[in-house]
């Protein structure tokens, strides 16, 4: 198996960010007379607009030591777990609730999901992070290799 891992899940997350971003400024116009159309709802807009340009795509990737997690193009948002605090790996599958973005799961950790519901639970140290993707046994096997070539090492 490579040791090495990328991959790249696109999704149409980031238009339904954009559509609601055009829709802020949309009706801001129809209230240019009122503070909630000159000031807030243009402003809430810009902050939309700024979260889609970060949500095209879900990259994860094998960084030597560590599991690299980002949505792009824009990198607001980027995790790196070191390979050495994982302790379990396992293919699950996300709730309607847990749905897409950041944010705590129901599960009992934080879930990073972009589209869809196949995820990849890794039990840390401290806590569980939920990595969403659409290719689940692949970073479940390349995370399996990690865990138990540390195990090794170890001992």
């Amino acid at each position: 198996m490579d040791t090495n891992y990328s991959h790249t899940q696109r999704a149409p997350l980031c238009l339904l960010l954009y559509a609601n971003a055009l829709l802020l400024f949309v009706i801001s116009l129809s209230l240019q007379n009122q503070w909630l159309g000159q000031w807030f709802l243009p402003m809430i807009g810009g902050i939309v607009l700024l979260l889609a340009a970060s949500f095209h795509y879900l990259k994860v990737e094998d960084e030597g030591e560590a599991l690299s997690v980002r949505f792009g193009p824009l990198p607001l948002f980027r995790r790196t777990v070191p390979y050495r605090d994982i302790q379990s790996v396992e293919v699950v599958r996300s709730s309607l609730m847990d749905g897409w973005g950041i944010h705590w799961s129901s599960k009992g950790g934080w879930i990073w999901n972009l589209w869809g519901r196949d995820c990849v639970l890794l039990q840390l140290d401290r806590g569980v992070f939920i990595v969403g993707t659409d290719r689940p046994q692949e970073l479940h096997a390349f995370l399996e290799q990690q865990v138990s070539s540390r195990v090794t090492d170890l001992q």
